[in-house]
């Protein structure tokens, strides 16, 4: 008998249907602590439910959720448990700005989660808030702000000090750097490594965008239709994948010589 890992996140059987429809089937994985693990695959493919269902906007119809042990997958049985599951596994959105109060400062929105989560004074807060903006790159005059002042990247910034004002052991990144120009992907990137190893949070990061996952991804687990088709070290999957699903992906990614009719490099002529 296989015994689960204690430490990590541990998913075993996932599924979930709306109606006829298979959404996600079977999927298992492991996210071992400070670990980064990627989800690829095209849309529609279960990406988003998948991880939905970990931090609780939707509810499993089968199988387990673990982390470090402790079973996620039963509804709460009180708003102390729900807060307590909220602190363990944050989200990140595509859209900062939709999860961000319109109204509210950005120190405002921050100091909104350590009330809700923390103990802390108001003193403490404002200390934390300013930790928290230092660490993903922010301070005084970007605090004082509505998120509307901030760029994209900025605004996204602000989304990862919310999201790890609670000190979580796990941060879903879904599609966190698809809306960016390319210069941005690349300091929120640099941000989130550095974010990974100093605060030893692990990182479950869905998107599409396979440049990025070979940047930021110790492991992959590619899905096609809400099935896990492929998984493995990042470096394996993108370079020797195996399976046909996969081997298409790559191969849609545009380079030199590149034919989109084709979804693969133009043979020359």
């Amino acid at each position: 008998m296989v015994t689960a890992p204690s430490k990590g996140l541990v998913v075993e059987g996932l599924r979930k249907r709306y109606g006829d429809h298979t959404a996600v089937e079977d999927v298992s994985f492991t996210l071992a602590p400070a670990a980064s693990l990627a989800i690829v695959g095209e849309s529609g493919s279960g990406k988003t439910t998948t991880v939905r269902m970990l931090v609780g906007l939707e509810r499993p119809d089968g199988g387990t959720v673990r982390l470090d042990g402790r079973d996620r997958s039963a509804r709460p049985r009180n708003r102390a448990e729900r807060l307590a599951r909220a602190r363990e596994i944050q989200m990140v959105f595509q859209d900062p700005y939709l999860s961000l109060d319109p109204r509210v400062t950005v120190s405002g929105c921050l100091d909104e989660v350590l009330r809700l989560h923390t103990a802390l004074d108001a003193t403490a807060r404002r200390a934390r808030v300013a930790e928290l903006l230092d660490q993903v790159g922010l301070g005084a005059r970007e605090a004082a702000v509505l998120p509307r002042r901030l760029s994209g990247g900025q605004r996204q910034r602000v989304a990862i000090a919310r999201a790890l004002a609670v000190e979580p052991r796990v941060l879903v990144l879904d599609e966190a750097v698809a809306a960016l120009d390319v210069s941005i992907q690349a300091q929120i990137l640099d941000l989130l490594a550095t974010i990974r190893r100093e605060a030893g949070v692990g990182y479950l990061f869905v998107t599409h965008d396979l440049a990025v996952v070979r940047h930021i991804a110790d492991a992959v687990l590619v899905l096609k239709t809400g099935r896990v088709v492929e998984s493995g070290p990042t470096a394996h999957v993108l370079d020797a994948p195996e399976h046909p699903y996969t081997r298409r992906l790559l191969a849609s990614v545009p380079r030199r010589g590149w034919d989109p009719g084709h979804g693969s490099p133009a043979r020359a002529t």
